[in-house]
């Protein structure tokens, strides 16, 4: 956008008649000025977030054939619009930008294939926002591998997909309509993703993320969190504890006042994704930058904690950062080996850490004010509803057991389907009815992940079937009761087929539900942007989880990207997402000052 066009302003709009608000978001939505529209009917826009969600609201709320009608307004990528040059202004520089007008013969001929491919397979053309998740463009070789990849999705899937990068098309315009850009947002991305140049040998070469607990990569990202918050944010102090997680302080007007805890977790699962737990981390850095810049000093100090392991990818023990912090580090954890049989005993001392200083990592509760953790939520629900930013109501309690059924292995071509004791086939009732039965209690998911049927053959029906058993609820009391009600079934299916069952469980948490007042912080900062406040229980594990048993807890989720997914390469943020939950964060400090000061 050029410097001397006038930029737009919310006042404006909101001021503007109906005919000029339409007028004045032209090219934001591809030849629909209906949204615009149907959007200037729900003014005042509290501001340029609450305005990007009303347009998107239109277009969820519009008919079937008007949502086509969208998609099949855009032009398709380096398609015959391009060619000719009868694109709107618009999208002649996005996909100039994403140089789809430069072309190989080869990669053009390719891209003219999938266009016709993905036509034929769902009848509306290809969509992708090509200026990326931080608005500077994608690779034509991104864009392909993503056209590629979308061309197997369910159509229904599909069309809401391409409904989506509509809006992120939409919203990145309506930056430029603005003349705004999400700095901080792009200062979270950007170390993301120079964070995620650190990974481990054998999935580094494939350009794949994996940081497991006191690797080399692992170091080197604690290394760069410890220099960041050190030379640029201006933290007071900045070290690595003893089980190796990175700890910066901001200090309050007063050293020794109490502090606001926050942080997440820097490890990944192997082959994950750049921001499950490192968001939680960066968001909280920023906001300490900026008071830092500013001068700032509050009534209390903050506290971020970049924790060194959540996942349990390396060793068998999950958590271990925070449980430091609670006082439940398990001795016997420093016995564990790795898959290379590496102690972790011998690992905390390759990194230089000494474990007789771990149980002084206990945190006091009377210094802290509470705990707040911001993570990409690892779901669709904030996708779906076109939101980037939701509250935590709750962490899931959850519950996880390995069972075995035991019946009789016979030969599959003489023993007949009345006689059998097929330990496979009762598994498999068992697994439908944990899905019906999970699926008619809200907030409570039901998961069986592993099923295997030990020296099974084609020709022999299974005597033994093996599998895992995974519940999850909002509220423990949800979870025992679907677990009973499973327990239950599983007897009667035994009895019914003359079979044996056995169950272990494995491991139990307790559900970790929010605390009001910090919900309420939360959800008083979300309205502030102008944002309509949406609460979820989080359905995986965090830090949180184990903070919640020694201090107040509340959690900000950020959308994904790709529908939701997460614990993938394909786990993606916007930065203008990662700006919301920056000033989200920024809200709840003045919050909390303005509480504090008489």
């Amino acid at each position: 956008m050029s410097s001397l066009m006038p930029r737009l302003t919310i006042e404006q709009l909101n001021a503007a008649t109906p005919a000029e608000c339409v007028a004045l978001l032209d090219g934001t939505y591809e030849h629909s000025p209906w949204i615009a529209a149907r959007a200037a009917t729900q003014r005042p826009f509290k501001s340029l977030a609450h305005l990007k969600q009303v347009l998107a609201e239109v277009v969820r709320h519009a008919r079937l054939d008007e949502q086509l009608g969208l998609i099949r307004a855009h032009p398709e990528l380096a398609g015959k619009a391009m060619v000719s040059k009868t694109l709107t202004m618009e999208s002649t520089g996005e996909q100039s930008r994403a140089g789809l007008t430069d072309c190989t013969p080869a990669e053009f001929a390719q891209l003219q294939q999938l266009n016709a491919d993905y036509n034929a397979r769902f009848g509306f053309p290809f969509i992708l926002a090509v200026r990326g998740p931080r608005g500077q463009g994608l690779g034509r070789q991104e864009i392909i591998a993503t056209f590629e990849r979308r061309l197997t999705a369910h159509p229904e899937d599909e069309r809401a997909e391409c409904l989506r990068n509509i809006h992120r098309i939409a919203e990145i315009r309506l930056g430029d309509k603005f003349g705004l850009s999400p700095e901080l947002g792009h200062q979270v991305w950007d170390r993301a993703e120079q964070l995620a140049q650190h990974s481990e040998p054998g999935y580094a070469e494939r350009g794949e993320l994996t940081v497991t607990y006191l690797t080399e990569a692992h170091r080197a990202c604690a290394a760069q969190l410890v220099r960041w918050m050190r030379e640029d944010c201006g933290f007071d102090e900045v070290g690595i504890d003893a089980v190796g997680n990175v700890v910066g302080v901001y200090h309050g007007t007063e050293p020794q006042a109490r502090r606001l805890l926050t942080g997440s977790h820097f490890d990944t699962v192997r082959n994950g994704g750049k921001y499950d737990g490192r968001l939680g981390i960066l968001v909280p850095m920023a906001v300490v930058r900026e008071l830092h810049r500013a001068g700032r000093r509050l009534p209390f100090g903050i506290e971020v904690v970049g924790f060194a392991e959540e996942e349990g990818q390396r060793y068998k023990a999950t958590f271990i950062g925070s449980s430091a912090l609670v006082g439940q580090f398990e001795p016997m954890w420093l016995d564990q080996l790795d898959a290379e049989g590496i102690p972790m005993r011998a690992a905390l001392a390759e990194a230089g850490l000494d474990v007789a200083q771990i149980p002084a990592l206990a945190r006091d509760a009377a210094r802290y004010l509470g705990f707040v953790e911001v993570h990409i939520e690892q779901g669709p629900v904030l996708s779906e509803l076109d939101l980037p930013l939701g509250v935590v109501s709750s962490i899931n309690g959850s519950v996880r057991l390995m069972g075995e059924v035991r019946g009789q292995a016979s030969h599959a071509g003489t023993t007949p389907m009345g006689r059998r004791r097929d330990a496979a086939a009762a598994v498999a009732e068992l697994l439908l009815f944990v899905e019906q039965r999970a699926a008619s209690v809200q907030h409570v998911v039901g998961t069986v992940g592993m099923l295997s049927v030990p020296n099974g053959s084609i020709n022999v029906v299974p005597g033994c079937c093996r599998f895992s058993l995974d519940i999850r609820a909002t509220t423990d009391a949800a979870r025992d009761a679907c677990l009973a009600d499973v327990r239950r079934h599983l007897d009667e299916i035994c009895a019914a087929r003359g079979l044996h069952a056995q169950l272990e469980e494995t491991m139990r948490a307790p559900a970790a539900p929010s605390d009001p007042a910090w919900q309420a912080r939360w959800e008083r900062a979300v309205a502030q942007l102008g944002l309509p406040v949406h609460t979820l229980p989080s359905g995986a594990g965090h830090d949180a989880m184990k903070l919640h048993e020694l201090l107040p807890q509340a959690m900000l989720f950020v959308r994904g990207g790709n529908g939701g997914i997460s614990h993938n390469p394909l786990e993606s943020i916007t930065s203008d997402d990662a700006e919301l939950a920056v000033q989200a964060f920024k809200t709840l400090v003045d919050q909390l000052e303005r509480e504090m000061t008489p």
